[in-house]
């Protein structure tokens, strides 16, 4: 990776981190390379200061995300986890996708139904989240890896919920 996220933003590179310090720097970080404040430089100059500003605005949306913060730090490790060839998962996970998605058909248009299977499936979004705190603290990337997968499933899901609802 040419460019370090957490050095950016100041951080300590681990998942968890202080999404305080993160909001912070990012606006400050945001406002003190802004483009406009360099439209009396030259073009060169200028494009430097737009391209700064999109890495600074795609490392703040890669270390806000969990999920994306942790695949950022698994790539360090060598390790891929959005990579296409990954397609396998716990069978108990797919029992529980084909579940959420069967609760999310028969809830279409419902909405008691639909903010109860959110409320389902952001509990388990939240015990992802833990269990990937507990991957990192261990070191166990491959299990990290398997969980941001899952992640990826459980927030696509959780985004159609909130598309179904009115």
């Amino acid at each position: 990776m040419a460019i370090d996220y957490f050095k950016m933003f100041a951080l300590d590179k681990s998942y968890p981190l202080d999404t305080q310090v993160l909001e912070q720097t990012y606006r400050r970080l945001s406002t003190q390379y802004h483009p406009d404040k360099t439209a009396h430089l030259s073009a060169f100059e200028q494009k430097q200061a737009v391209m700064l500003s999109a890495t600074i605005n795609e490392a703040y949306r890669v270390l806000k995300s969990p999920l994306d913060r942790a695949a950022y730090l698994l790539k360090e490790q060598g390790i891929h986890a959005d990579a296409p060839e990954h397609t396998q998962f716990a069978p108990e996970f797919l029992m529980q996708q084909m579940q959420w998605r069967e609760d999310l058909d028969d809830a279409q248009g419902n909405e008691a139904a639909l903010l109860a299977l959110q409320k389902d499936i952001n509990q388990a979004y939240q015990t992802l989240q833990q269990d990937l705190l507990n991957d990192f603290a261990q070191e166990q990337w491959q299990q990290a890896a398997a969980h941001v997968r899952e992640g990826r499933f459980i927030s696509k899901l959780l985004q159609q919920i909130k598309q179904a609802l009115p």
